[in-house]
């Protein structure tokens, strides 16, 4: 225990077939980190989901051409409604990969933050990221990495649609069915999934034809952010899960959730996008890269992370998440 006092990485046991085995982990050398482009990129999300979100919340109009001064700055605040639960959906997301990856002692950065478009062409962001600018050592690492971020921004997510489904309001509006978020002239039809059944059936009012509160659609995006990235395929957190749980069955069941998705698309064309994104970011193969032992198997004491995650995904889908 002395050696291990004086080791100065991290350590883990790990309990396998053959044995109990001892992990070492050696630490790397900490990085120079660039916080002033990552402050400048989450201040520019800030700005363009609150926009959206005023644009939500009717505060502020979705004609550029018609935001006067005064009206502007009075009309924006309303839109935190929107952009803070949104973030700190998608803030705890990352900061899952990111505190789990750091328990490891994996180099990997902060938080990207990556702003969009407002109105009518998005929702003000893209999302967010890390890096991981290492080798994962083991599958264990990679599970708890890669399923740590679904997790925690699902556990934000649920409470925020549950507040914002309290103050959505009944609609009347005709040849309509579900939920609907109002922009200006224009109108989305989020879809649901398992646990916005759920939720709308335990909310007072929210069974019927709901107009969205700016925080429900947040938390409603939030939910739809876990159900995109718990995938099963390429470099998804979906992707990491099958590899570390069954490296053998990644390759397939990749290839046919892309197919899926594909099919998918006659539901919904940004499934289509989706997609085709995915490909792109892995160079068409849909492969995952292998871990540093690629030869440790997963402990049986981590596979109630990857049901975890499963059920998550089942719960989060969505085969529609836009409906016209």
């Amino acid at each position: 225990m002395d050696a291990l006092r004086d080791w100065p990485g991290s350590y883990y046991w790990s309990d396998e077939p053959d044995g109990r085995h001892l992990v070492l982990t050696r630490p790397n050398p900490r990085r120079r980190e660039a916080w002033g482009l990552h402050a400048l990129l989450l201040a520019a999300v800030v700005l363009t989901t609150t926009l959206t979100g005023a644009m939500i919340a009717g505060t502020i109009s979705i004609h550029p051409g018609e935001w006067r001064g005064a009206t502007f700055v009075r009309g924006l605040p309303h839109g935190l409604l929107f952009s803070l639960p949104l973030l700190a959906i998608l803030f705890t997301h990352e900061m899952g990969h990111y505190i789990t990856a750091r328990h490891y002692q994996v180099d990997v950065s902060p938080p990207f933050f990556l702003p969009g478009f407002p109105p009518p062409f998005g929702i003000g962001t893209f999302g967010a990221f890390i890096r991981l600018r290492t080798i994962v050592n083991d599958r264990r690492q990679l599970l708890d990495i890669g399923a740590a971020g679904p997790i925690a921004g699902f556990v934000v997510a649920l409470p925020i649609l549950w507040i914002g489904l309290r103050y959505s309001h009944p609609t009347t509006l005709e040849h309509f069915h579900g939920m609907v978020v109002r922009l200006g002239d224009d109108l989305l039809f989020p879809g649901d999934s398992v646990v916005t059944l759920v939720l709308r059936g335990i909310v007072p009012g929210a069974s019927g034809d709901l107009l969205l509160h700016p925080t429900a659609f947040a938390g409603w995006f939030g939910m739809f952010v876990t159900m995109l990235n718990l995938l099963p395929m390429a470099q998804l957190d979906g992707g990491h899960i099958v590899y570390a749980a069954t490296p053998r069955l990644h390759q397939p069941v990749a290839r046919a959730f892309w197919l899926i998705v594909m099919l998918l698309g006659w539901f919904w064309f940004g499934w289509l996008v989706w997609g085709f994104i995915v490909l792109l970011l892995s160079r068409g193969q849909l492969r995952h890269p292998p871990v540093l032992d690629a030869y440790r198997p997963l402990p049986r004491s981590r596979y109630w992370l990857a049901w975890i995650s499963l059920l998550l995904f089942l719960l989060t889908f969505a085969p529609a998440p836009f409906r016209s």
